[in-house]
């Protein structure tokens, strides 16, 4: 009895270890943790036809302990976007997975996305990438930390999406598409600032993602960028992590059209030095709601480009191992600040919580943004 007694106490301390938001090592940050807010967000790219699409959810809970969800589904280069609040939401406590009554759908190797008419979307997803079987994930040791105010897993980095979008009368063909998702929570929605990138669509397999912000924690404040390269085949198609602070440290410099990255390890037998310089204008970016899980509302959040140019070089003990650039990357710069005043600037209501785009990017354009921010990084 005392066994069972001991065995019960230590299961109980487990649960509230994780409803902090924390995991152990080897701990499985797919299934929802119960907090204010989880998210999940899926990108597929397009490189030959020249277009991504974007489809998101994030589970909300509010003071009382219901929960809601805000959803979004957007693409470009045309411009679509449709976001909502829905008064119903649930993330499976086991396993990747969420949903909102029909409008939304989301399991491991499916999307479904029903936000009327002209607002579908439904890929399966094929030879998966995901992320490898580590002690750690994207937040690396910082997933073990309780109460923190946000978490990042890329779980999904490569793989197929097959299937249609049918988006403001347009119907996209999805054969094939590349596919990349991550998880996001935290005890009280998104940080007051951050920025996140994305790249897939490159000449190989390759996947990039990045993600950064102020990190606290009570006491505890911060700012860290943690930056995942999977890459290529060819290249090994090994999957490269930086951003402990201590051991790996990655510096950022983000402005309105460029987001300049260097990271690298301190250790010499890690050795490896990664660059990422991404580049879009303003005008360009979708504005995308944020939850504030307690209010049961979406407001304006973040900049997001769906079409930028990302261009990435990684080195080992001084070697190049791969560089290429990819001229559909995802690229976000987030905060209610900014997010609000790009709305105002755009002349919306005061009641807009999102917007499309303004402008097109062209290459040209990005090629000279992305010479001044390399010129900037150094």
């Amino acid at each position: 009895m005392r066994r069972l007694g001991l065995a019960a106490a230590a299961r109980r301390v487990g649960e509230r270890y994780r409803a902090s938001g924390a995991d152990l090592p080897w701990g499985n940050q797919l299934a929802a943790h119960g907090l204010a807010m989880e998210g999940y967000f899926w990108r597929l790219t397009d490189r030959a036809a020249g277009t991504s699409v974007i489809a998101l959810i994030g589970i909300n809970r509010d003071r009382a302990g219901s929960t809601w969800a805000t959803v979004g589904l957007a693409d470009w280069p045309a411009g679509f976007l449709r976001t909502a609040a829905l008064p119903h939401g649930w993330a499976d406590p086991h396993r990747l997975g969420a949903r909102s009554g029909t409008e939304f759908l989301a399991e491991p190797d499916r999307i479904a996305v029903d936000l009327g008419p002209q607002a579908r979307l439904e890929v399966e997803i094929e030879a998966p990438r995901p992320w490898p079987d580590r002690a750690f994930g994207g937040s690396s040791y910082f997933q073990t930390v309780p109460g923190l105010n946000q978490y990042w897993h890329p779980w999904l980095l490569g793989g197929r999406a097959h299937g249609t979008a049918q988006l403001d009368g347009r119907t996209l063909h999805l054969r094939g598409a590349e596919i990349y998702a991550e998880k996001n929570w935290g005890k009280g929605g998104f940080p007051d600032a951050w920025w996140w990138g994305q790249g897939q669509g490159f000449d190989s397999d390759a996947c990039v993602a990045f993600a950064g912000g102020e990190i606290t924690a009570g006491p505890l404040r911060t700012t860290v960028t943690g930056l995942v390269v999977r890459l290529p085949r060819e290249c090994g198609g090994q999957v490269v992590r930086l951003g402990n602070p201590l051991s790996s440290p990655v510096r950022a410099r983000i402005t309105d059209d460029t987001w300049s990255l260097h990271g690298r390890t301190l250790r010499p037998a890690g050795g490896w030095d990664i660059r990422v310089l991404g580049s879009a204008p303003r005008g360009a970016a979708h504005v995308l709601p944020v939850p504030r899980p307690d209010q049961r509302r979406n407001v304006a959040g973040a900049l997001e480009h769906l079409g930028g140019r990302l261009e990435v070089e990684v080195r080992r003990h001084g070697r190049l191992i791969w560089r290429d650039t990819s001229p559909v990357a995802g690229l976000e710069h987030g905060g209610l600040a900014l997010a609000t005043a790009e709305l105002r600037a755009r002349g919306a209501s005061a009641e807009a919580t999102d917007a499309p785009p303004l402008s097109a990017w062209t290459g040209k354009r990005a090629t000279e943004a992305s010479r001044q921010a390399c010129d900037r990084l150094d």
